[in-house]
């Protein structure tokens, strides 16, 4: 069976912890998709010189934010970690006529844009789950590239999920109070999901060009660019999906994109 791609919008780290529209689709995502047998994510929140991919046995769980509820800090995912899928990503990345080096990784660990998802999505943990970092001296051409180079892991039974947000712009968020959606935001979110409809990639990395829209709504790219390594996942005339909508905050997509799937 071959696995569908799935990009998260995973928001707040906050999410970890409460049972709302988002987390109750992100369990009903985990009931109802094939059970991977492996998960390989690629977080916003590894952006960083090079590519690197986890090899330890027992990745740990990384609390890389501040200011939040102190029970948030207390929250472990125990998930295993898997060195020979870490292995497999390596050598995968490694072939075509551009290698891409990426070197195996005992330090990292899982950040909470894959940790705050996958306690919803397989709340027992039972999944191994590898990480796989953005590299942020690369233009956005190649994390589209990255997706192609693995695309054989969805007939390996691996889940890859990207997560960020398709619209990220903190510094308009609402902070602890309600707020409509942004003009810009719902735009920019809407010519975004008309290109991932219309297989219009080009448009989706030359993302910049759609102007003021996308200036506001990806001020910063590594929140952005696990959409286009999910994209490069995808055959052509195949499927796509939105299973999770909304804006939190004014300027938060939790917008998901589904490669393939039901």
């Amino acid at each position: 069976m071959t696995m569908p791609g799935l990009f998260v919008g995973h928001g707040s780290p906050m999410n970890a912890l409460e049972q709302n529209a988002w987390t109750r689709a992100w369990a009903g995502l985990g009931r109802t998709l094939p059970h991977p047998r492996a998960i390989l994510a690629v977080s916003a929140h590894w952006f960083v010189p090079g590519t690197h991919v986890t090899a330890m046995e027992a990745p740990r769980t990384i609390h890389d934010f501040s200011g939040f509820a102190a029970e948030l800090y207390s929250v472990r995912y125990r998930a295993l970690g898997d060195p020979v899928l870490a292995r497999r990503v390596r050598d995968l990345l490694a072939g075509g006529e551009t290698p891409i080096e990426a070197g195996l990784d005992g330090s990292w660990g899982l950040d909470h844009g894959t940790w705050s998802v996958l306690v919803h999505m397989f709340p027992d943990a039972d999944v191994p789950v590898v990480q796989l970092s953005l590299d942020e001296t690369q233009p956005p051409t190649f994390f589209f590239e990255l997706g192609r180079r693995l695309r054989a892991l969805r007939d390996e039974g691996v889940l890859v999920l990207g997560s960020g947000n398709l619209v990220h712009n903190l510094n308009a968020y609402g902070w602890g109070r309600p707020i409509e959606p942004y003009p810009w935001a719902v735009r920019f979110e809407r010519a975004a999901c008309d290109a991932i409809l219309d297989g219009d990639v080009a448009a989706l990395i030359d993302y910049p060009s759609m102007g003021e829209d996308a200036r506001l709504a990806v001020p910063t790219p590594e929140h952005f660019l696990p959409l286009s390594v999910v994209l490069g996942l995808r055959d052509p005339g195949e499927a796509v999906s939105f299973p999770v909508e909304g804006i939190d905050g004014g300027s938060i997509s939790m917008r998901s994109v589904l490669v393939g799937g039901a």
